[in-house]
Parts: C-alpha cells; sequence; structure tokens
C-alpha cells in the first residue's frame, strides 16, 4: 500500500501541475498533505512533516539560491558574460565556437538555475549566432547542454546543493566527482550531439538578438570576470583539498571550512561582485543594488517550489515511505546507483521539473548509502543525473527552449528532450565507471 498511495499522489501531482495547470508549489503543497494522511500520519503530524521539510531545505539553500542569484545578474548587467563569451569566441575562432559557448553556460550555469541562466544568456547565443553567421543551434544546444549539466552534477548550483544536504555528502567532494563526470557529459550531449540536428536551423528572432552594451562606459575584464564567478568553487574545493591532505583540527581547518561553506564562498563572491561587476566598472551603488532587487525577485517562486520539494521529501520519511522502500531495496540485485537513477527518471517523467525529482528521490532513497555502503557523493550525483532525464512536456524548461529557438513540438523533442536524455544516461555511465574505479582504489 505505501507505493500504491505513493503512485496515486505522484498521478495526482502530475494532473495538478500538468491538467490543472496550478502552481508547482501548491500542488506539491496539496499532494504531501494528501500523502501524509493517506500513509496513516495524524494531522498534527502532517502539518509538522510540511513544516520541518521547507524549512530544513530552505534554511540553507534560500541563502545559496539566493547569492547565486545577485552574482549571476551582476555579471550580466555588469557585461561580465559578454566579456567572456567575447574572449572565449576570439580565442576558439569561429570555427570552434561551440566549444566556447558550452565553456560560457558551465561557468554561467554554477551559481544559476537553468531557467534563470538560460534567460541570461539567450540574448547572447543569439548576437554570436548572427555576428558569426553560423546556425543558431551551432552555439545554443552547447550552452543549453552546459547549463543543464551543472544543474544536476555541480554545486554550488541549488539543485545538486540541495540532494547533496539531504544525504549530508561533502560538497567538496561531490563538486569533484562531479566535475569529473561532467566535463565527458557535456561534450558529448552538446558539441557532439549538434552534429545529429544540423538539418534543424531556427531563425534567429531579430527582437531578441541585440544586446545594447554600448551603455557601458567600462565593462570588466576578461580574468576578473571568471575569476569571481569561480570563486565558490576555489574556496569548496580548497576545503576538500586540506581535509584530503590530512589537516585535521585546528584554526587553519576551521578556517577553510568555513570559507569552503557554499554561503560563504558564494556571499564572498557577491562582495567581490560588488567591486569587479560593479564600483570598478564606473556602475554606482544605486545601480548594483537594482540588479540584487531584480535578482532576487527573479528567483522567488523558484525557492518556494523547492521548499515544496523538500516538504513532499519530508511526508515521505515522516510516513515510513522512504523506510520501506529501504526495505524493498535490501534484496535488490542492482546497484543503488542505478535504482536511485531509475526513480529519478520516473519522478521526472511524472512531474516534469528536475529540482522537484531530484529532491523526491533523494527522500526516498535516505539510508541507501549507509545501509549498502555506497557513495553519498555518487548517489546525488545518480539522482542528478536522473532527474534530468527525457526533458517532458510538462517541464517548464520544454516549452521555454521551444519558445526562444522558435521550434516545433516535434523539433523540440528533438533537440531538447534528446538533448537531456544523453546528459542523463552518459551521466549515469560515468557515475558507474567512477564508481568502480573508486572501489578499486579503496
Amino acid at each position: 500500500m505505501p507505493l500504491v498511495i505513493l503512485a496515486i499522489g505522484i498521478i495526482a501531482l502530475f494532473g495538478l501541475m500538468v491538467g490543472w495547470k496550478l502552481n508547482s508549489f501548491l500542488a506539491l503543497i496539496i499532494v504531501s498533505l494528501g500523502i501524509g494522511i493517506a500513509e496513516g500520519l495524524s494531522l498534527s503530524d502532517v502539518i509538522k512533516a510540511v513544516e520541518s521539510g521547507m524549512g530544513d531545505t530552505l534554511g540553507h539553500l534560500a541563502l545559496v539560491i539566493s547569492f547565486g542569484a545577485m552574482l549571476g545578474k551582476m555579471m550580466v548587467d555588469s557585461g561580465g558574460a559578454q566579456v567572456i563569451a567575447d574572449t572565449l569566441i576570439a580565442k576558439f575562432g569561429r570555427t570552434h565556437i561551440r566549444w566556447a559557448m558550452c565553456v560560457t553556460g558551465f561557468v554561467v550555469g554554477l551559481a544559476l538555475f537553468y531557467e534563470v541562466g538560460f534567460i541570461l544568456l539567450i540574448p547572447l547565443v543569439f548576437v554570436i549566432a548572427r555576428s558569426a553567421k553560423i546556425p543558431l543551434f551551432e552555439v545554443g544546444i552547447p550552452m543549453a547542454a552546459a547549463l543543464s549539466a551543472t544543474h544536476c552534477f555541480l554545486p554550488p548550483h541549488p539543485g545538486a546543493t540541495a540532494i547533496a544536504l539531504v544525504f549530508h555528502a561533502d560538497i567538496g567532494l561531490t563538486l569533484i566527482y562531479g566535475l569529473i563526470v561532467a566535463i565527458p557529459t557535456v561534450i558529448i550531449a552538446g558539441p557532439l550531439l549538434y552534429h545529429t540536428m544540423k538539418d534543424m536551423n531556427p531563425a534567429i528572432p531579430e527582437t531578441l538578438g541585440d544586446i545594447d552594451v554600448g551603455e557601458l562606459q567600462r565593462t570588466p575584464g576578461f580574468w576578473m570576470s571568471i575569476m569571481t564567478t569561480l570563486i565558490p568553487v576555489i574556496l569548496m574545493a580548497a576545503a576538500s583539498a586540506a581535509e584530503w591532505g590530512g589537516i585535521k583540527g585546528g584554526l587553519l581547518t576551521d578556517f577553510l571550512e568555513f570559507l569552503g561553506n557554499p554561503v560563504i564562498a558564494l556571499l564572498i563572491a557577491v562582495l567581490i561582485g560588488f567591486y569587479t561587476f560593479g564600483f570598478k566598472v564606473g556602475r554606482s551603488s544605486a545601480q548594483v543594488m537594482e540588479s540584487i532587487k531584480s535578482s532576487v525577485l527573479a528567483i522567488a517562486m523558484i525557492v518556494l517550489i523547492i521548499g515544496g520539494g523538500g516538504a513532499f521529501k519530508q511526508v515521505l520519511v515522516d510516513s515510513g515511505v522512504a523506510h520501506y522502500i529501504q526495505q524493498l531495496m535490501q534484496g535488490a540485485s542492482f546497484s543503488p546507483l542505478l535504482l536511485g537513477w531509475l526513480i529519478a527518471v520516473i519522478m521526472r517523467i511524472s512531474v516534469g521539473s528536475a529540482t522537484v525529482a531530484g529532491l523526491t528521490t533523494a527522500g526516498m532513497m535516505i539510508g541507501a548509502t549507509t545501509h549498502q555502503n555506497v557513495s553519498a557523493e555518487l548517489m546525488v550525483l545518480a539522482i542528478g543525473a536522473g532527474s534530468v532525464f527525457g526533458g517532458p512536456p510538462n517541464d517548464p524548461g520544454f516549452w521555454m527552449f521551444k519558445e526562444f529557438f522558435n521550434l516545433s513540438v516535434k523539433e523540440t523533442l528533438r533537440s531538447w528532450s534528446l538533448m537531456e536524455s544523453v546528459i542523463s544516461v552518459f551521466g549515469l555511465i560515468f557515475v558507474l565507471i567512477l564508481n568502480e574505479v573508486i572501489m578499486l582504489m579503496w
């Protein structure tokens, strides 16, 4: 019965979000309450589960999401993103522009949700395609693939960070493993996959192809833009490197762990961004604060949806569904990493949102890493890979991609949905290979 109730709940969630077009946050809360009551929780316990799930999830992630959005918006408004792209294009040359855009999407996507990063970078994609006189997909597909891969594999991206928190995974180690998995996956799903789509050549919208950078008196330099954006990654990696190096206890370790915390790392990057993306390039305090304000307004609903996913997860834990699935898993003959990926795939197809799919799957798989001696960090990556599978039509990203690139539904399935599936499948393959390598090393 626990799984039957869960299945009905997922169908109800799908119906509310897709059929009734209900807001994702409201749908998650309603279904969470319904599943909790149906699973036997008292009314007061259901409320407590929803409240604690939202609180535990957002207590950390609200800051990560907000600081990441602030950093990304300052980078774009100052012209930093434009400088990064222009410099990479000059270095790579016109024949390899797709690789430059892939790197740009990778860098920008580290701190931003896919939807936010896509909205910020899509005008740049149009400008590059028009000025270089190349097919729009040649730069669009690598950019989108890089943004999507950072979403599911790499902290400090909020999606990957949220799943890591559920499993108490080491953020720095997750980042390093994530880079090992993400880099080859993005190469396959971006620049290489583009070759299968050469027959599709959507037109560049005239109204979206112009970026007015002439209003900017100065723009930040390339290395300044890159280093400011990568500060969170550098700080988190340094904290993990200190731990691997055997530095235990003492003031240095505490200091590095403090700096390597995702919240502190992003806050430091934002504070430095005030200078590098603001005052140094002639932007006034009022202009910088306007970027900060608009960035937070843009991600308000995203924060609530993540909180709703956390509430859903906690209801599954408190009602015993997660424990029930763990018991079933103990007799399973295949890898928990594969099972986590498969459940995330089913959730992705059911509810559309990659973030919701990842968080709810994590709630179901709590305990798998301890009971079956599986790396928590690799479980984060496996679930992250599964959470982007398919790019179904009930995913807002599907329609965003379709409308901005002016595609038919069939063309969107051939491009966006195929790209998301390739990221998911190859991501899992590289996670399983990495798991085997780690087991051999141990």
